[in-house]
């Protein structure tokens, strides 16, 4: 397939990248154009805050494709590119420096930025996001001299990060306004093992406490003050308390947007002509019958085969199952499948909590909804098949560690 008008795709990130690739694996022989923000070439993020901020991972360890791969497969890779708007009426993207491209079909890979802290004191030298590369970068180097870190939210980011600090030898304080760490995502029974799992490795971890402000002194950070007047002093403070989908140029364009883009689950818009995939995407799952937006690198690394599909005209949907990881201390992690908060009404434990090696499941009605192994592999796709049969499991052979989790995907 030919085309002289090309496709062009918004975002440089992960999502972005294996657009393009996928576009060529597809047999797609017309022009690609990828746009992105940043001055680095498309690269991954889960490294920034495990392997690559732990100093495990070298630099080159976390970039998409080598740097010649653009070039060898005709892509139009354009980095520090910005984009302003959308013409769908004219089939356009708005450039910074005031140009248009036009495009045949557009993606966009827009992502996420970390939603800031609205407290005084947010804009001080030694207060840290994590998003970029740069961003690593920096924490990595604050790392090397900081003795007391300061972490304000214990999702993903924040309990990565602040085991990383810990690593590191820092004195750790982790700040929460929930009662739990990652009670939202996980429920209390789960969320209690990665709260024992700090304290143990010597974090405080205060949950139920609210940040009024982070102190400073000549421009740079010296502590946190929380709302009952405690005062947590740090020497640099990293914030984790979520990400908002980059839904501005698809919202001034009029595309439908609803925690993100909505899409359906080819990943089209309500233009027919643009579809959006990874963070920005919320996307119509099949399987689950509902919108679902997922801020994980899986969608990034798996959505972009199924939107290059659609944008060049074959049936195709995304329904694999909402999958995460993550690894902290000793405890390596991986999630497959979907809870929404407080909708499950059992957890079934197999395995040991109490040496952290063991799988979760959420339940609802006895069926399996989600799966978790922790220090347990090469369970995935079977959890997988757990969850996606839609049937009633016996939680007691599901906790029986004697009875083959296999025999029970298979019925």
């Amino acid at each position: 397939m030919a085309a002289s008008t090309p496709f062009v795709i918004v975002g440089a990130g992960l999502a972005g990248a294996k657009a393009a690739e996928a576009l060529r694996e597809e047999g797609f022989d017309g022009p690609v154009v990828l746009l992105g923000e940043e001055s680095e070439r498309p690269y991954e993020r889960p490294p920034l805050s495990k392997g690559y901020l732990l100093g495990q991972d070298e630099r080159d360890k976390v970039y998409v494709h080598p740097s010649q791969w653009y070039a060898e497969h005709d892509v139009d890779l354009r980095l520090g590119v910005a984009v302003t708007g959308l013409d769908p009426a004219g089939h356009e993207v708005l450039l910074g420096d005031g140009g248009r491209q036009g495009y045949a079909k557009l993606l966009l890979a827009t992502g996420s930025s970390p939603r800031p802290l609205p407290v005084p004191g947010a804009g001080l030298d030694g207060v840290h996001y994590l998003r970029r590369i740069a961003d690593s970068d920096g924490i990595k180097d604050a790392m090397k001299s900081a003795s007391r870190v300061a972490v304000i939210g214990a999702g993903w980011i924040g309990l990565e990060t602040a085991a990383a600090a810990r690593s590191a030898g820092a004195e750790v304080t982790v700040l929460e306004s929930a009662q739990l760490p990652l009670l939202q995502v996980l429920g209390g029974e789960v969320a209690q093992i990665f709260a024992d799992l700090h304290t143990e490795n010597g974090v405080d971890v205060r949950c139920g406490v609210q940040v009024a402000e982070i102190t400073g002194a000549d421009g740079r950070v010296s502590g946190v003050l929380l709302a009952d007047g405690s005062l947590i002093e740090a020497d640099a403070v990293i914030v984790g308390v979520g990400i908002t989908p980059n839904t501005g140029l698809a919202e001034a364009a009029g595309l439908d947007v609803d925690n993100g883009v909505r899409v359906d689950a080819g990943l089209r818009s309500s233009d027919a002509d643009i579809y959006a995939a990874g963070d920005v995407a919320n996307a119509f799952h099949p399987r689950l019958g509902t919108h679902l937006r997922v801020e994980h690198w899986a969608n990034a690394l798996h959505q972009p085969a199924t939107a290059a599909k659609a944008m060049l005209g074959q049936d195709a949907a995304y329904d694999r199952m909402p999958y995460f990881f993550t690894d902290q201390y000793d405890l390596g992690m991986e999630y497959t499948g979907h809870v929404e908060p407080g909708g499950y009404d059992q957890v079934v434990f197999r395995g040991r909590t109490d040496t952290r090696e063991f799988i979760a499941f959420w339940l609802a009605g006895g069926r399996v909804l989600a799966g978790m192994n922790v220090n347990v592999w090469d369970v995935t796709d079977t959890i997988d098949a757990l969850v996606t049969s839609g049937r009633r499991i016996d939680p007691a052979r599901l906790a029986d560690v004697d009875v083959p989790l296999t025999d029970l995907a298979d019925g």
